[in-house]
């Protein structure tokens, strides 16, 4: 089993309870080592861009050995076309997944949690361009398509949730989004948890589980990602949820969030404040 040190972990440290790291020096605390060797689905939240939530998830799959790995930044078409052969040489990986034309971080940062899948199936839940177009336009159920009642699509959310999660995504994109748009994001993050719940649901009925997650932590979180699909749809699944933060900073409830410094990066709000 390969394993991954994290030299740059300068404040690893626990913050969700009950759980609390031993030790600044472990990457994964031992309680959330037993949790999630207990899982049957182990959902593992990050921040897209930050090389340390990566390395994080690494260790966790070389941990688990799933039988299979959800991806959220995989289509279902990318995810079929992926070989052995392709993992093994970036160049052919990045040219199988059409991963330049996709919009995520270098895919150098991911390479290391697709070697530690030892061969695991790799599933694909990307919602393509089109259904995201669609559920902007039409709702999240139109996009979802004949399974869109089944998870839940066709009920508005309580008004007092819609209001929360639409505040959430106008700070997370830096105040700038005219109101209007923001039911369409909501319906879109919406559509995104469902296809990644099914996706995850086919995995286990495919292979048996235990099925590792890669996502981000908005996914991720107990109080409105797929774990609160999971929990209506497959009451019986051990889920456990892990969140990773920055500094401390992570919206949402987790099982466990464990804490790494934040990514150098970008203002991301400052393409918004030059147009404004």
């Amino acid at each position: 089993m390969r394993h991954f040190a994290i030299l740059a972990f300068a404040c690893l440290s626990l913050a969700a309870a009950p759980f609390r790291a031993a030790s600044a020096s472990e990457t994964i605390p031992p309680e959330i080592v037993q949790r999630l060797m207990e899982s049957d689905v182990v959902i593992l939240g990050e921040v897209h861009d930050n090389p340390l939530h990566h390395l994080v998830q690494t260790e966790a799959v070389e941990l688990l050995q799933p039988k299979a790995v959800v991806w959220e930044m995989l289509t279902e078409e990318g995810a079929a076309r992926i070989t052995q052969k392709a993992i093994s040489d970036p160049e052919k990986l990045a040219e199988v997944l059409k991963w330049a034309e996709m919009g995520w971080p270098p895919l150098a940062m991911y390479l290391p949690v697709f070697a530690a899948s030892s061969g695991a199936p790799v599933y694909g839940a990307m919602v393509p361009r089109e259904a995201a177009k669609a559920a902007m336009e039409a709702g999240p159920a139109t996009a979802m398509g004949a399974d869109a009642a089944r998870y839940g699509l066709t009920i508005p959310l309580p008004p007092e949730e819609q209001a929360a999660r639409e505040a959430d995504q106008q700070a997370s994109h830096c105040n700038a989004m005219p109101p209007e748009m923001l039911p369409n994001l909501v319906a879109i993050q919406r559509l995104r948890d469902a296809v990644l719940t099914r996706a995850i649901r086919q995995a286990i009925a495919e292979t048996g589980g235990p099925v590792a997650v890669i996502t981000g932590n908005g996914h991720a979180r107990k109080d409105r990602g797929i774990p609160t699909f999971l929990s209506r749809m497959e009451p019986g699944l051990r889920v456990f949820a892990l969140g990773q933060s920055e500094g401390g900073a992570i919206e949402g409830d987790f099982d466990a969030v464990i804490d790494s410094p934040a990514a150098e990066r970008e203002d991301p709000c400052a393409t918004f404040l030059k147009e404004g």
